[in-house]
């Protein structure tokens, strides 16, 4: 498979295995990858054509899979500078917990917490991150702007959510009232922001989608109306929904319904909206997921360290409900790494006692295509095929923790997570040899450790 780009600096990968998770699940034992500009040239068995010009960099990966750079669906990057706390409690709980601290961040610790959260990201294989940040603290600063700055200097793809809470303490909400913000406030900055950064072109590195954080912490109406501004705006919607047993009870109480049929009635079920968590899922809200297009954001790992149940992922593929992998924020998955999701989802849904419940392949396909599809950007990336950008990641399989599994996929999802020898976004290396190449690891590592000391003193 190939697509020309003359006259274009062109990456030539060669040698090695690839999984390339297109429609047909089309895999090369040894196959090459030609890579011009950032686009995807020619993905194929065998060595590279013969004759190309401009060719800057041949690898031999011999001992290597390639795949799609993973795309995590599901985040909260301010969380990387509070993990290790509330270790035993279940949702509600820990998020009672850790409201009063996250209403003291600003700017510059979001900063350092979204370098921290996208080295970790990165360090995994993920080349697109997503982030849902609802917390901000009046006079804190531009907190949306300093997450978009903190992953352009990483070079890492980006869909920033403008997310938000107007429902505290007094009005029956979860959260308490100083980390809430009025509706109307939270309507206009988010208008902003889309109007601010939104790029929608097919090489963009940066967009935005609209997100009130949950339904036990935004009213009714802010649901209503940023449906409506989204719709005009063009751009996607994302929320928690059907995360918990007691977030279902809260709905039912406050509602007179189920989380799913409350999104309903709120127009936030659609083509255009992907929720996280998802685990409390019954048939008809499954159904009405897979008839109307909403996706889902898988978060295995959170899921369990917050006891909140197994997802019916299996149940959602099929049914046709678009499923991606996330992380979710670091303080209910300490380390941060998407590529460890791949195994997790893959054990965690054989719990039922359905040992082909969700296969090597198809948690390679949630953590790469799944992801792309629920952030709309399935026709750019979460494939390895000609004229798709070139965000891609490559395993290093030929050492002792890997080299007697046959099957490199099974490899990268059963095994330990591979050691990454590259991982390109945009055909720019942004990790070689594990490493990042675009900041200090250790600046970033300090940084990091001073933000968590600084929030924790202002308590």
């Amino acid at each position: 498979m190939s697509q020309t780009h003359p006259g274009q600096q062109r990456t030539v990968i060669e040698n090695a295995a690839i999984a390339t998770v297109d429609a047909q699940d089309t895999e090369y034992a040894s196959g090459h990858v030609v890579i011009a500009g950032n686009r995807l040239e020619s993905v194929g068995d065998g060595p590279a054509p013969a004759g190309l010009d401009g060719v800057v960099r041949r690898i031999d990966a011999t001992g290597h899979l390639v795949t799609p750079g993973l795309v995590n669906s599901h985040h909260h990057f301010y969380q990387w500078i509070t993990r290790g706390q509330a270790q035993n409690s279940i949702l509600f709980d820990w998020l009672t917990a850790l409201y009063p601290t996250w209403a003291r961040i600003d700017a510059g610790l979001v900063h350092a917490a979204a370098q921290g959260s996208a080295a970790a990201l990165l360090k995994s294989g993920c080349s697109t991150a997503m982030d849902h940040h609802y917390v901000f603290p009046r006079g804190g600063g531009d907190l949306l702007g300093a997450e978009i700055e903190a992953l352009a200097e990483l070079g890492m793809r980006f869909t920033a959510t403008r997310g938000s809470m107007d429902l505290g303490e007094k009005d029956g909400g979860l959260p308490p009232d100083d980390a809430v913000e009025t509706t109307d406030d939270i309507l206009a900055a988010t208008e902003s922001a889309i109007e601010r950064h939104h790029d929608a072109s097919f090489d963009s590195m940066l967009r935005i989608a609209v997100a009130p954080c949950s339904p036990f912490s935004v009213t009714t109406r802010l649901l209503t109306e940023s449906a409506e501004l989204a719709r005009a705006k063009g751009v996607r919607l994302h929320t928690h929904g059907s995360e918990t047993a007691e977030e279902e009870a809260f709905c039912k109480e406050r509602f007179g319904m189920g989380p799913t049929d409350y999104f309903e009635s709120t127009g936030w079920l659609g083509e255009d909206v992907w929720m996280a968590h998802c685990v409390h899922m019954n048939d008809s809200d499954i159904d009405k997921f897979a008839s109307t297009g909403t996706g889902v954001a898988h978060c295995p790992s959170s899921n369990a360290r917050l006891a909140a149940g197994i997802a019916r992922v299996p149940d959602m593929l099929a049914a046709g409900v678009p499923v991606g992998l996330g992380v979710d924020g670091t303080a209910s998955n300490e380390s941060g790494e998407l590529g460890t999701e791949l195994r997790n989802a893959t054990l965690i849904n054989r719990l039922h006692g359905r040992p082909d419940a969700l296969t090597v392949r198809q948690a390679l396909r949630l953590g790469t295509m799944g992801g792309a599809r629920v952030l709309g950007r399935e026709a750019e990336i979460g494939s390895l095929e000609p004229g798709k950008l070139a965000d891609l990641a490559l395993w290093k399989l030929d050492g002792v923790l890997h080299s007697s599994i046959p099957d490199p996929v099974a490899a990268l999802v059963l095994g330990a997570l591979p050691p990454l020898t590259l991982l390109l976004v945009n055909g720019r290396p942004v990790v070689e040899n594990g490493n990042l190449t675009t900041v200090d690891e250790s600046r970033i590592a300090q940084a990091c450790a001073n933000a968590a000391r600084e929030l924790a003193s202002r308590g």
